[in-house]
């Protein structure tokens, strides 16, 4: 699996997590069995970490979202913002760059051109501050 495919899983179960009082190894449990997902080494630490980290992340989202509360935003883009905030704060490895770029792709095929912008911009204002 390319990271690009594993970014994308990733982000269906943090989706998926959302909507679901579950325990995120259950739910990586169900995905594999029902969806014969085999979660890689990135996989299982975005997941896990966003939701270990999920009041950090909701924090620099809700800081950086000018007149915009964070229960305004779309699921899907919360879900793709929290993602790539966790990226960008844990994990060195990859550009920030890339972690932006990637999450304006998700947001083009899992939401609108609109929710994409709104994506870049919060992301490219998170990396400023850092």
């Amino acid at each position: 699996m390319t990271r690009k495919q594993a970014r994308e899983e990733a982000f269906i179960l943090i989706f998926e997590k959302i909507f679901s009082k579950e325990s995120v190894e259950d739910i990586l449990a169900t995905a594999k069995e029902a969806r014969d997902l085999e979660p890689d080494d990135y996989i299982n630490n975005v997941f896990s970490g966003v939701y270990e980290n999920l009041e950090e992340l909701d924090r620099l989202i809700g800081d950086n979202t000018v007149g915009w509360k964070i229960e305004r935003i779309s699921k899907t883009s919360l879900c793709i913002l929290r993602l790539s905030i966790y990226e960008i704060k844990f994990m060195e490895d990859i550009p920030n760059s890339v972690s932006i770029n990637e999450a304006v792709e998700l947001a083009k095929k899992y939401a609108t051109q609109q929710d994409a912008s709104f994506v870049n911009g919060i992301l490219s204002t998170i990396v400023k501050k850092l």
